[in-house]
């Protein structure tokens, strides 16, 4: 370990240009710690309109601009400090500005606690006549949204009660986290841990007696506290159910799609569309197991590269290059925004003590669109990891200069669209000129399996999560046998006959921690399908496909989603965008397929 640290940098090391400028939130700390303050002036001033929002329109309209202009410098000051311990979370004094700024939001968050239920109980003749005048302009959206949860709002106490009761019922998700990521020990295979970091390292193992070795003993972990995780999920369905009948809707599912406003058709179109084309599905894991000369194929086969990794140097600067080439169907103000912005100040590039992991991009409705990556010049897939932040961050761009703060933020149902995108640009790019043909077959079973654990494998698990929702609210407990029947069927369907499963296998549907944040996973196959049909117009279109796709990212929050992708020509009421992003699988099977 202590060698390993000496190899990684510290952060003062790091030269400036290879980090974010933050001075386009703060230019220096001074200013952040008046911005902190003001925090609590701001909710004390809002405080002033309690009991008088209703009054008439001048007064409303007083109270939503101090509103905004709280909302606006709290999301500034949170980044900023958000940021500092992303970067270097070792740091004493980042970790003492993002403590400091969390207790002093939520305190004011706690102030501010009356002003939702007042603004409901305005009587809706009357707001809707408000919201006619010019000076509502910048506020009626969001006037708009919150007045459509009024149905839905309960009285005073009831609210009340609801919201006392919002740290308990995480109770089911802290204790499964706790228990599967510190309690639980995996043991350890041939010297080194097995957790659940290390699982999918040992599942691209290209020794099958150590992947073997590693499924075996991890499900056997899982197995000696089944009951245990089952009651977990089960208690996080229940708490689903329970505030669903509390406000009134009548089912979890309504109530999980209900604030983007989507109907329960897309959600049963996404299942039914992907149900129907089983087949390249199936061809893919036939494949799969002809090319690791299997007999059989088995659970832990199904991760294993069928390409082993390739070394393609790509320095950063020229990372972005290529993003400028790949993506120049999108016009040159699109890229030269992107590739000026992450080569002067946008990206924190390369890892250094402290740092955080992964990659993210995070920003505010003023300053940069920040980046976060971990880039390393000799692995391919940093590269497409810089072309999908990017999408995040011109996304956010095009959001905030297109709208008022108040509707700038879009939905997560929209969120991977546009990084999706860019990455299927980059990859059409790298097909089209790439001559190596390991590289080549490098990039398709790479993007096959991308799309197949984006597409298929969250279809899966939303198709599990309205099952075992639907199980419950028609009366039948989930018991641990409920649990592992029900998603070995799925297993069975999904993997089709040429997979062998283990008596442990179906226990993997009690240790997905995304069910614990019920109706999540839909949205990523749902995006990935918004996002190929997209790339599919935009490549092969014209100009009207170009500006119809700005339209969707300039839409912000402006919009529910559904209606800002159809700005683009992408309606996701229809199996169209599904059908299209499974061809785009089945076409890369065929490729695969004659490749290897």
């Amino acid at each position: 370990m202590e060698n390993q640290k000496k190899t990684i940098p510290l952060r003062k090391d790091i030269p400036a240009s290879d980090k974010w400028d933050l001075t386009t939130l703060f230019k220096t700390d001074e200013d952040w710690e008046k911005a902190l303050k003001q925090i609590s002036a701001d909710a004390e001033e809002l405080e002033t309109y309690k009991g008088k929002l209703g009054e008439n329109a001048e007064t409303l309209l007083a109270a939503l601009k101090v509103y905004e202009r709280a909302q606006q410098n709290d999301e500034l000051v949170g980044s900023y400090a958000f940021l500092l311990t992303a970067g270097d979370a070792g740091d004493s004094e980042n970790q003492e500005k993002l403590g400091r700024y969390t207790m002093i939001a939520t305190e004011a968050g706690a102030k501010l606690s009356w002003f939702d239920p007042e603004l409901q109980a305005i009587p809706q003749a009357e707001i809707e006549k408000w919201l006619e005048r010019d000076d509502f302009k910048n506020f009626k959206i969001y006037l708009q949204k919150e007045l459509r949860n009024k149905p839905y709002i309960l009285s005073e106490k009831e609210e009340r009660l609801m919201v006392l009761h919002t740290e308990p019922n995480e109770t089911a998700h802290k204790a499964f986290s706790m228990l599967t990521n510190v309690d639980l020990d995996y043991g350890s295979i041939n010297g080194e841990p097995l957790t659940q970091t290390t699982w999918s390292k040992f599942m691209e193992n290209s020794d099958r007696n150590i992947r073997k070795d590693a499924y075996t003993q991890f499900y056997s972990t899982f197995d000696k506290h089944k009951n245990t995780l089952a009651a977990l999920y089960a208690g996080s369905v229940n708490v689903d159910v329970c505030k669903a009948k509390a406000r009134g809707f009548k089912s979890s599912i309504e109530m999980a799609l209900f604030p983007d406003k989507i109907p329960l058709s897309v959600y049963e179109n996404l299942v039914a569309t992907v149900r129907a084309n089983f087949e390249p599905l199936h061809r893919y894991y036939q494949i799969r197991r002809k090319v690791l000369k299997l007999e059989e194929l088995r659970h832990y086969d199904v991760y294993v590269p069928l390409v082993p990794d390739v070394k393609k140097v790509t320095p950063f600067d020229d990372a972005v290059e290529i993003l400028r080439d790949a993506l120049s169907p999108l016009g040159t103000e699109y890229t030269d925004t992107l590739c000026t912005g992450l080569k002067s100040g946008w990206v924190d590039r390369y890892e250094n003590q402290g740092k955080r992991s992964g990659a993210f991009s995070a920003g505010a409705y003023t300053g940069y669109p920040y980046i976060l990556t971990n880039y390393k010049d000799d692995v391919l897939r940093d590269v497409f990891t810089l072309a999908h932040e990017g999408g995040h961050s011109m996304h956010s761009y095009y959001s905030a200069k297109s709208n008022p703060f108040l509707q700038y933020n879009y939905t997560i149902f929209e969120a991977e669209v546009a990084s999706t995108f860019n990455e299927e640009l980059l990859f059409r790019y790298y097909l089209k000129n790439e001559k190596e043909p390991k590289i080549k077959a490098y990039l398709i079973s790479t993007r096959a399996s991308d799309i197949l654990a984006t597409l298929y494998r969250q279809t899966m698990f939303a198709e599990f999560e309205k099952t075992t929702h639907e199980l419950v609210e028609n009366g039948t407990p989930l018991s641990v046998d409920v649990l592992r029947s029900e998603y070995r069927k799925l297993l069975v369907d999904y993997f089709g006959p040429e997979m062998v499963f283990e008596d442990t296998s179906d226990l993997e549907g009690l240790r997905i921690p995304h069910f614990y944040n019920a109706f999540y996973v839909y949205k990523y196959a749902t995006g990935i399908s918004a996002a190929l049909a997209l790339a599919e117009k935009v490549a092969n279109g014209g100009k009207t496909e170009k500006e119809n796709y700005f339209k969707f990212l300039c839409s912000g929050g402006s919009r529910y989603p559904m209606e800002s992708l159809k700005l683009a020509d992408v309606d996701m009421t229809s199996t169209e965008p599904v059908q299209a992003a499974i061809n785009v699988f089945a076409r890369l099977v065929d490729e695969l397929e004659a490749l290897v």
